[in-house]
């Protein structure tokens, strides 16, 4: 049984055949789903379908792709979501210096803000980092250790960064582009990463891992990552699934 840690289950592409999308998880032995909030509509949904499914906890926060209108007041009202039943953790935040989002400076000030909301109400952050290792690992230093910090999603970084990442109370977690064929670097960084502070997760509905791969992901498909991540550490998916749950429980205080 797995879980995973990372999907847009609100999004369009998933949310008009959500019943039948679950069923398909559940089918492939996937018994948890986090789903990620991008900005206040999207948090409010991902609780509202966390509230309705069994095995779907939500995440809230504002995506550095969705800062226009993220006010004071946007993030006093993710504050109250946040204390919803079921809420696990803040994100999915961070930096993205790619999609075309020029205001790097308005992306930090961001990321501080939600950062020190989420370690006021003991919550774990979802961290997106695209190429933007450098300045991320600066503000989650400044933001200092925590036990149950976070995590890394979709982590395209150095070993060296999810050692630092690693030190500050934060997992590292992988997704479909661990099983592109394309993908020796980041195999070779995920087998540097201690098996206890490992997550696979699907980043549905983007990201599907082969041979899936340039389709509509979901959760199901988490089954390939784990595999490959097994793979990898020279295990049967069984047993590393079951480290793989474990670590996912761990972080974010699943019952």
């Amino acid at each position: 049984m797995l879980i995973d840690s990372h999907a847009h289950l609100q999004d369009p592409q998933l949310l008009t055949e959500l019943d039948a999308v679950l069923e398909r998880a559940h089918r492939a032995g996937v018994e948890g789903i986090i789903c990620a909030g991008y900005d206040l509509p999207s948090s409010y949904l991902a609780v509202e379908l966390a509230q309705r499914y069994p095995g779907v906890w939500a995440a809230v926060g504002v995506h550095p792709g969705n800062l226009e209108g993220a006010t004071p007041a946007v993030y006093d009202e993710l504050t109250k979501l946040a204390k919803s039943e079921k809420v696990v953790a803040w994100g999915e935040i961070g930096l993205d210096y790619v999609n075309g989002i020029a205001d790097r400076s308005l992306q930090q000030v961001a990321l501080r803000e939600q950062l020190s909301r989420a370690a006021a109400l003991g919550l774990p952050v979802v961290i997106h980092d695209r190429e933007s290792h450098a300045d991320i690992l600066a503000l989650l230093q400044a933001a200092g250790p925590r036990e149950r910090a976070g995590v890394m999603h979709c982590f395209s970084g150095s070993s060296e960064m999810a050692r630092e990442c690693i030190k500050l109370g934060y997992y590292i977690s992988f997704a479909g582009p661990v099983t592109f064929k394309n993908a020796r670097r980041v195999r070779e960084v995920a087998v540097t990463i201690p098996p206890e502070r490992l997550l696979c997760e699907t980043d549905s509905p983007y990201l599907s891992p082969e041979p899936f791969r340039g389709k509509r992901n979901e959760p199901a498909r988490v089954v390939h990552v784990a595999q490959v991540l097994a793979d990898l550490f020279s295990t049967n998916l069984s047993a590393f699934a079951a480290q793989l749950k474990a670590n996912t429980e761990r972080l974010f205080a699943l019952p």
